[in-house]
């Protein structure tokens, strides 16, 4: 582990999670995360940014210097934020450095999000991003972080059941795939996780599903059947409460017969890949990412 991701822990556990504990009220999470994100997360030199809606949904699209917009597959991707923040101004520079990798274009719906929109409004959403730009050329390669891990597995889950043009794979960083908790790292990393309260998980996912069945594999895909899904590429710090999340998601593709290659890096916070401008590990992680989705 880097100097940087020592000292990045430490001010996570210090500021970062304590204010996630404390917070209350949604809408100033949302303000927190976006005034932090124009502080902290830049994108490369030269990246073009366009806001134009997809599928009727907000959404920007991103290409780092020198990507055509018709270049190769298109990078559909879901943000995180516990399905209640986050936007895609927050991901955006860190899809600019995924396409500066990967040398292609991408696109960040966003869609909408609890309490005023709960379940089953962003996979709704998610799914018809996807259905816009199915028959692209070059394809489409789906991806997520946290929450927006898990929509791109129920999206995943929805193509393969209604028989739509597949992608030509799922890229995840510390998707959040079963909403019942039921993992042992949630308790067990409890104090290790640098970022996520453990204790108020269920708190947010409750503004999220509402009355809703949290074993409904739209909700939480780890319970779905992914036959027939195309390969999966998913990372994840062993540190974060959400480790079996990944863990346990890695096993049930495989069991679908899924091609899945499952990383797991030792003390980095959960998403840590959004912190490329200071982290070593973070760059490695979307290069990694990057070049997993040019093998495809």
């Amino acid at each position: 582990m880097s100097i940087v991701a020592g000292l990045l822990n430490t001010w996570l556990r210090l500021v970062e999670k304590p204010f996630l504990a404390r917070v209350e009220d949604p809408i100033r999470v949302r303000r927190g995360f976006e005034r932090k994100s124009r502080l902290y997360f830049h994108a490369p030199r030269g990246t073009i940014f366009e806001a134009r809606p997809v599928a009727g949904i907000p959404a920007q699209w991103v290409r780092a210097r020198g990507v055509a917009e018709d270049a190769g597959p298109l990078l559909l991707y879901f943000h995180g934020g516990a399905f209640v923040f986050g936007s895609p101004g927050t991901h955006r520079a860190m899809l600019a450095a995924l396409s500066r990798f990967s040398g292609l274009p991408a696109c960040l719906p966003d869609y909408r999000k609890a309490p005023e929109d709960p379940f089953p409004a962003a996979v709704d959403d998610v799914v018809a991003a996807y259905r816009a730009v199915a028959e692209r050329p070059g394809g489409v390669v789906i991806g997520g972080d946290s929450a927006g891990g898990g929509l791109a597995l129920s999206a995943l889950l929805e193509i393969t059941r209604q028989g739509l043009t597949k992608p030509r794979g799922c890229v995840l960083f510390s998707p959040l795939t079963d909403l019942t908790f039921s993992g042992r790292s949630v308790s067990g990393n409890a104090r290790a996780d640098a970022l996520l309260p453990a204790d108020r998980a269920e708190e947010m996912v409750g503004l999220y599903l509402g009355d809703y069945d949290p074993r409904d594999p739209r909700a939480s895909p780890l319970f779905g059947d992914f036959t027939g899904a195309p390969p999966v590429w998913v990372t994840a710090g062993d540190t974060e409460i959400l480790l079996d999340d990944t863990r346990r998601l890695a096993e049930r593709l495989r069991e679908c017969g899924v091609d899945v290659s499952c990383l797991i890096e030792h003390d980095l916070p959960h998403v840590w890949p959004i912190f490329h401008n200071i982290l070593p590990e973070a760059r490695t992680s979307l290069r990694t990412a990057a070049a997993w989705i040019r093998h495809l």
